[in-house]
């Protein structure tokens, strides 16, 4: 059987938990030292994930910005770019968003319904899997590793990270805690409410606790519960 990637969920939030606020600008809540320490992290994975509707609000073109790091790829045999992937049930994907244009290969996974409309909307823009009737993301991290992803970054939205980790499925977590404070009830959050693993007493393993300027990085290995 082939291993499923190592899976790790990556995000930046406020002091109380929200991922952006409500506005329509992206909140920018990491500072340029802690953004360069996640693209030496998207430099060390095999594809990065995010789902479309962060794609929509975000437009990101999700790429190792560091020239030095793309190349070192490059002399270990690996593609420039990490593979970017995303998820989605509705298919409603747009492909002049930034995502499909820039980088390196582009996986999409969906469901049934929604094959032909992701396939008509992207052409040859990317790769497209349907993992049957419904989102499944045993399925999703299985093909992953069919295709040779060993490591898997996650970079959001707050939905699919509660979803990892509601299903045990996250190894590793890296929250970077920028010091503001949003408030705003409909702004997006890192975690939403769910049945997660072990209950509200369960302790995730402490990795690593770092300051990087005024953000503190901190590492959780979240199956490591007691």
């Amino acid at each position: 059987m082939t291993a499923r990637p190592y899976v790790l969920l990556s995000a930046a939030t406020s002091v109380d938990g929200y991922l952006d606020d409500t506005s329509p600008e992206r909140l920018l809540l990491s500072n340029a030292d802690d953004f360069d320490r996640v693209d030496e992290v998207r430099a060390s994975c095999d594809a990065i994930l995010i789902g479309a509707t962060t794609m929509r609000k975000d437009n990101p073109r999700l790429l190792v910005n560091s020239e030095g790091r793309r190349a070192k790829r490059i002399a270990k045999g690996r593609s420039e770019y990490p593979l970017k992937v995303t998820v989605t049930a509705s298919g409603d994907l747009d492909a002049d968003l930034k995502f499909w244009h820039f980088g390196g290969q582009k996986l999409v996974f969906t469901v049934d319904s929604a094959l032909d409309k992701v396939k008509a909307t992207l052409g040859d823009l990317a790769d497209v899997v349907s993992v049957g009737p419904e989102l499944d993301w045993c399925l999703v991290l299985d093909e992953l590793g069919r295709r040779g992803v060993g490591r898997l970054m996650v970079e959001g939205g707050g939905t699919i990270h509660t979803q990892l980790m509601a299903q045990d499925l996250a190894d590793e977590v890296h929250v970077a805690v920028a010091p503001l404070l949003v408030g705003q009830a409909d702004a997006p959050k890192f975690l939403g409410a769910a049945d997660y693993p072990g209950g509200s007493t369960a302790r995730m393993r402490l990795l690593e606790a770092r300051a990087i300027g005024d953000v503190v990085l901190l590492r959780y290995a979240p199956k490591e519960r007691i």
